[in-house]
């Protein structure tokens, strides 16, 4: 007599409320093809029963051969090794609505035969909030902004129901595959962009993660209007019923695939309580006394003490003419080396840190004005006061008990003489040392005469955002194009790139003066510069002229680059200051002592 297999009651229920269950048993009533009058799409259809209630399933595609074999015929019991749970819509109206999800059968073991069994067991009834409906079910009610602030940000009832099956059934970002409809992915934002022009209306771009890995996602025009002010860095989400599609590697993370909203999709705000599981950001945190000898629009993470908070400001873009606000704080570190970090717009109006608190921030950007560096906070930043970690706890110890007290100059302000963080060298000596050659670039400083400029190609037009410097294309259509940024744009700016060769006791080399370096160097600015370039020849020949066999002390980059097959070793300016000769003969002295072991 044949042994038939007990069905594992309860376990419809259980499962459609979240839960999941180890290898539950059930029986198969029913086996029908979706869409039979479509050749090239082959799927099943199953009702399945715990012997308490009944509900359909979806079988995965690479089980149909079950089916064809008979295996999968009308009362067999099988064990479900493997399956996936997806939403497939919601029911109802207002407060009565309820999720709908779609079971998916992706492992399961025949253990009984329709034949051995013969018979439908127990008197199974349809689960009620099963899926009834087939591929093509509605989709899920968004949440936009408007709906969160009608309720105040405070989740009713069916919005907690709906997050703890939301909680149970996503699935890994590692996982997610163009072949699934319906899906969840809960996942941190570990960076967000600012709004772009796209097409006449605007895009955003962000990063998520979970243990599992990480993706990239875009919302375009009105998904990016709606989601952007819902969507805050750091935070934790559900995402569902995004479009996938195939990594542009030049643009996208490690993840074969990447992500956009469309008008479908839904975010939902995940509870501390929910966070379990999806990993924290990490920091890779430099010392504040790095900043000065790394390259200008590298991202950086820091931590510091907020030693003083400067006053909130009004500028103007001079790329865009646009007011912006703007406010500085200066942050130490036990490096003893301290830094102006500058925050922007939201940040700087919003900001209700104090002095002596503890300033996290991941994604910083460097910048370099007039030969200073500083660190600038943008919309894909992530800024933390006073962080519960123990780089925060360290460094507030390290303040409370008298750290900080004799910091007096800033490494963004060090002038005259030149920064002494870097190595002073002659130009000789740069080049015997063959500095540039590794797989970074090497930096050093020196006091040097510019002997030749050249006004030929000395600008060219560059992307008009303001952390973006890449030439554009022009498209012959009134738009230009940044392939860094993905993105066309009606206008452009113009960028400084002079072409300079200087020298000093023991050698010359060619260097490039980009930006704000021209704009030092030939004490006008870019806009004055290019005016007088193309409309007023023997002023430009002036502008040049005036510079030539002028004395600098140069902080120079030093690295090799690929032209046409050949190596080229180019000295790159990173900042030019006037020559301190007080200074600089004091720094001669010194060496001169040095040199004699202290006896002069």
């Amino acid at each position: 007599m044949t042994l038939i297999q007990s069905l594992t009651r309860g376990a419809i229920t259980r499962i459609m409320q979240g839960e999941y269950i180890l290898n539950p048993v059930v029986q198969i009533l029913n086996i029908d093809r979706v869409n039979p009058t479509k050749p090239d799409e082959e799927q099943y259809r199953l009702i399945i029963s715990d012997g308490e209630y009944h509900c359909y399933a979806m079988l995965d595609i690479q089980l149909n051969q079950l089916h064809h074999y008979g295996l999968l015929s009308e009362n067999t019991i099988v064990c479900l090794d493997k399956y996936t749970i997806s939403m497939a819509g919601k029911k109802g109206f207002g407060n009565n609505q309820s999720i709908i999800f779609r079971l998916i059968l992706n492992e399961l073991t025949a253990l009984n035969s329709g034949d051995q069994v013969q018979t439908k067991i127990g008197e199974p009834v349809t689960y009620e909030n099963a899926d009834t409906a087939n591929s093509a079910s509605t989709a899920p009610v968004l949440r936009g902004p408007e709906e969160r602030k009608q309720s105040n940000n405070n989740y009713n009832s069916n919005d907690r129901t709906l997050k703890t099956k939301c909680n149970a059934l996503t699935i890994p970002i590692a996982s997610l595959s163009p072949f699934q409809k319906k899906w969840f992915i809960k996942a941190r934002v570990v960076g967000k962009t600012r709004k772009y022009p796209y097409r006449g209306g605007r895009y955003f771009s962000m990063n998520l993660k979970d243990k599992s890995g990480e993706i990239r996602v875009t919302a375009y025009k009105e998904q990016c209007d709606k989601f952007y002010d819902l969507i805050v860095a750091d935070n934790v989400y559900f995402f569902s019923n995004c479009h996938l599609k195939l990594a542009n590697k030049q643009y996208s993370l490690k993840s074969d695939y990447e992500m956009s909203f469309t008008g479908e999709t839904m975010v939902q705000l995940c509870d501390d309580e929910d966070n379990v599981g999806v990993p924290e950001i990490k920091f890779d945190l430099i010392p504040l006394s790095q900043v000065t000898n790394m390259e200008n629009n590298e991202s950086v993470d820091t931590i510091g003490i907020c030693k003083e908070v400067g006053e909130l400001q009004t500028v103007t873009s001079r790329t865009t003419n646009k007011e912006l606000k703007k406010r500085e704080l200066t942050l130490v570190d036990a490096s003893n080396d301290p830094i102006v970090l500058v925050l922007w717009n939201n940040e700087a109006i919003n900001f209700d840190g104090q002095v002596k608190s503890v300033i996290l921030v991941k994604g910083s950007r460097i910048k370099e004005y007039l030969g200073h560096k500083n660190l600038n906070v943008g919309s894909g930043s992530i800024l933390k006061i006073n962080p519960d970690t123990p780089e925060a706890h360290k460094l507030r110890e390290w303040f409370d008990n008298g750290g900080g007290n004799n910091i007096s100059t800033m490494v963004s302000a060090r002038t005259g003489g030149g920064s002494f963080s870097t190595d002073w060298l002659t130009l000789k000596d740069a080049y015997l040392r063959n500095l540039g050659s590794g797989e970074k670039p090497d930096y050093f400083q020196c006091k040097a005469v510019v002997y030749i400029v050249k006004q030929d190609n000395a600008f060219y037009k560059a992307c008009p955002q303001a952390d973006c410097n890449k030439k554009v294309m022009d498209e012959g259509n009134g738009h230009y194009r940044c392939e860094r940024c993905n993105a066309a744009y009606p206008n452009f700016k113009y960028f400084l790139k002079v072409d300079i060769h200087i020298g000093d006791c023991t050698f010359n080399r060619r260097a490039i003066c980009f930006g704000q370096t021209g704009e030092q160097l030939l004490k006008h600015t870019t806009q004055e510069i290019v005016e007088a370039l193309e409309n007023d020849p023997a002023r430009a020949q002036k502008i040049f002229s005036d510079v030539k066999f002028s004395s600098h002390i140069f902080k120079l980059r030093c690295m090799n680059t690929f032209y046409e097959g050949t190596v080229r070793n180019m000295l790159y300016v990173q900042s030019i200051n006037p020559l301190n000769i007080k200074e600089y003969n004091g720094r001669l002295i010194k060496e001169l002592i040095e040199m004699t072991n202290g006896t002069a």
